[in-house]
């Protein structure tokens, strides 16, 4: 198992910036693809970025694209997700999750492991 704890959320103005972390511990984080996903208040949890378990590929929403940046550093079981450019409709809670598969789901349904949340705040 995998256990998932995130940070870094907070309240940013419109075009700033933050960072957020995904902390892992338990399984071997390296073995798993990991996926942030964002749930604005009264809609549906949604894909915004993904990496794989060595990080060589990754994969973006196309409303994050050339803004988001997602990396990750097995050696401290960490994936961080750099936004910039913030837009008021970037506020949500953002979660991140672990895959079992190689290459990454954008779809909820193929995450084993998700972390609690943290929120992001994004004032106009």
């Amino acid at each position: 198992q995998v256990q998932l704890v995130e940070s870094g959320g907070g309240l940013v103005q419109a075009g700033g910036s933050l960072s957020l972390s995904c902390s892992a511990s338990g399984s071997i984080f390296s073995n798993y693809a990991v996926g942030w996903f964002r749930q604005p208040p009264g809609k549906e949890r949604e894909f915004v970025a993904a990496i794989s378990w060595r990080g060589a590929s990754t994969f973006y929403a196309d409303s994050v694209k050339g803004r988001f940046t997602i990396s990750r550093d097995n050696a401290k079981n960490t994936v961080l997700l750099r936004m910039n450019s913030l837009k008021p409709e970037d506020a949500a809670v953002y979660y991140c999750a672990a895959d079992k598969s190689s290459v990454p789901h954008k779809t909820t349904k193929g995450y084993d492991y998700w972390g609690q949340g943290t929120q992001v705040t994004v004032s106009s």
